[in-house]
This record gives structure tokens, C-alpha cells and sequence, in this order.
């Protein structure tokens, strides 16, 4: 991989709109408070973690673009324009290129269980104003247009790991020359349908939302990312549990590491794996699933932006990001200090 370092991060998440509020919380250690969100129709609950409402809106939200958007691309355009920070200028006047990945599971599911409702309910009434934000690019959409970017833009599709492989690509995309910079992001938004879906796996878990965001740059900026390692696909021929044992293997081969940011979710169930693959870790770990809740792919992006942070913020020499996936692939990042 030809040198790439993180040049910024953003974070939305229930602790708050920025990515120090969400490093203070994992930090601090207190899984955040529940709440309860009905589910429609009956007397049944979920338990959540929400993102806080936030007032005064912020600046960078309060473009005509978002006034009918979902959840979902307000947090990534929040994380993104955190992430650039001083560049945002340089973007919108066109002085440089750059890319977007965005990466997303569950994606616009609040648009898009409203417009099903809406089309079974009854049809001749139902608002096709509604439909364009039911697809899964629609936050990078917003995105590009808000930053006036005309440079590459995609969206990936995938379980929680995908944002592993964002990365890899924004990384491509710069030592290709295709871009100057490129921002990844991973945002999911709360919906009592994905809760219902995630408790058919574990009544345990506690569903989240939020969005991460990591700004890459060839400008040598304190923190790079060293290595990413090749996706273990979950397969027939494939056990999870040997996949995510291979991951930490070849995670362990990049580098010495003092900071492990890991998956776990706090369920015990869903995190037998991932504690067997990593029983032997001596070091400090940060879980940031079992402080939000499970967040998909917003939950990838803070798993990095934590790693990112905490280098910045500590004596740390590396850190290691490890991603035990929920049905696809285990993967995994080095991140180093380069001062």
C-alpha cells in the first residue's frame, strides 16, 4: 500500500455531533442510557440508542438539500464536513479532487418503510417524492452536491467490514492518481424495522445510528494507515469462527500494536468469536459497540476513528482495528504513528 495517512475524522453517534464527544464517551467507559422506541402498531419496545437532537441545527446541515432528507444523510454529511475541516473550502471551489466512498447495510430504511406503507397502503395516494431516498447512494448524493465535487463517487453496499474496504479503495483511488484526497463514511440511521430485524438474531442487542467518517490524504499528517488485510469470507467451506481467527493472524503480522479496537458488542453470543480469536491480547482495548450499541456500518467507521484518535491523543505507537463482520467477512486495519 503506498503511503496514505488520515488527515481528518468526524463522528455522529448518541453521545453527540462530533468526534470528540464520541471518543469522551468510549473513554469514560459507561455504556450510554437506553431508551425504549415503540414499535407501531403494538405495545412492544426496542431497546436503542439514538442520536440527540441537536439545537441550534448545525451550519453545515441547514443546506436546502437535506430540508426533506433522511436521517442517514445528515449524519454523514456532518461526519464528512467535520472530517475535512479547513479543505471544505478548497473542494467547493474545485482546487482539488475528491473522492467519495460511501459505505452503508441497512442504509435509507426510514424512507423506505414509509414509501412501503405508503404503496400497500394505498397506491393511487402514495408520494413518488418519497422514492429517491430510499436508495442506498442517496447520502452520498447529497454529499457530492452540498461540496460541489464532481470527482469519483461511490457507494458500497456490504456488512459492516465493507468500510474496511472503502478504505482500501479511497487508498487505490489516491495512489492511482484518480484523486488528491478521499473521504469514507459509514452511517446507518435507527428504525424500529432494523431493530425488529437485529432481534431475531439476539434480543439483547441495543440498536444504534450514527456515522463515522475518515479523511485520507498522501500528506503526512501524524497517523497512517499501514495495512489493511485481505477480507475472510464467511463460506460454506469457511467457518466464521476460522475467519475471524485468520483475520487476527494476519492482523497481528503488520505491526507491534498497543491499542486493539475491537467488535464486541457486549452481547455474549454474537461476541464468542471474536473473544476467542483475540483471548491472548495483553493490551488495552477499546469496544465502542458496547457503549452506542450496534450500529452496522456507522459502528465500522467509529471503530476507526477511535483508532485514529487515540494515536493522536496518546503515546500509542499503533493501533489495530479488528472487524469480526456480522454475515459476510472478517477484516481488519493497522493503524501506525508516524512522529
Amino acid at each position: 500500500m503506498k503511503r496514505v495517512y488520515i488527515k481528518g475524522t468526524g463522528a455522529v453517534s448518541p453521545a453527540g455531533w462530533n468526534a470528540s464527544k464520541l471518543r469522551e464517551a468510549v473513554m469514560k467507559g459507561e455504556p450510554l442510557p437506553i431508551t425504549a422506541s415503540p414499535r407501531p402498531g403494538t405495545e412492544r419496545t426496542f431497546q436503542s440508542r439514538c442520536v440527540p437532537v441537536e439545537k441550534p441545527i448545525p451550519a453545515g446541515l441547514q443546506h436546502a438539500r437535506l430540508r426533506r432528507t433522511s436521517a442517514i444523510s445528515s449524519y454523514a454529511v456532518s461526519a464528512a464536513l467535520e472530517a475535512l475541516g479547513d479543505d471544505l473550502a478548497a473542494v467547493r471551489n474545485g482546487t482539488f479532487r475528491l473522492g467519495v466512498v460511501s459505505c452503508v447495510l441497512a442504509g435509507c430504511i426510514q424512507f423506505t418503510r414509509r414509501f412501503y406503507e405508503e404503496a400497500l397502503s394505498n397506491p393511487a395516494t402514495a408520494s413518488p417524492l418519497i422514492f429517491p431516498e430510499t436508495v442506498f447512494n442517496a447520502p452520498a448524493s447529497h454529499l457530492a452536491a452540498i461540496l460541489s465535487s464532481t470527482a469519483i463517487n461511490y457507494t458500497i453496499v456490504g456488512d459492516p467490514g465493507a468500510f474496511l474496504q472503502g478504505l482500501a479503495l479511497g487508498a487505490q483511488w489516491i495512489a492511482e492518481g484518480k484523486v488528491d484526497a478521499c473521504i469514507i463514511i459509514g452511517a446507518e440511521e435507527f428504525d424500529w424495522l432494523t431493530a425488529e430485524a437485529l432481534g431475531r438474531f439476539s434480543r439483547d442487542t441495543i440498536t444504534s445510528e450514527g456515522s463515522g467518517a475518515i479523511y485520507l490524504s498522501g500528506e503526512n499528517t501524524g497517523v497512517e494507515l499501514t495495512a489493511i488485510t485481505d477480507s475472510y469470507l464467511f463460506t460454506d467451506h469457511e467457518s466464521r469462527a476460522r475467519a475471524i481467527r485468520q483475520m487476527s493472524i494476519a492482523l497481528k503480522d503488520t505491526s507491534p500494536a498497543v491499542i486493539l479496537c475491537d467488535s464486541l458488542s457486549g452481547v455474549k453470543k454474537s461476541d464468542a468469536m471474536e473473544t476467542a480469536a483475540w483471548s491472548d491480547w495483553p493490551g488495552p482495548r477499546l469496544s465502542p459497540k458496547k457503549i452506542f450499541g450496534e450500529s452496522l456500518m456507522a459502528g465500522a467507521a467509529w471503530q476507526c476513528v477511535l483508532a485514529a484518535e487515540q494515536l493522536r491523543h496518546s503515546p500509542a505507537r499503533a493501533a489495530w482495528v479488528s472487524f469480526a463482520g456480522t454475515h459476510q467477512q472478517a477484516i481488519g486495519a493497522c493503524f501506525t504513528r508516524t512522529n
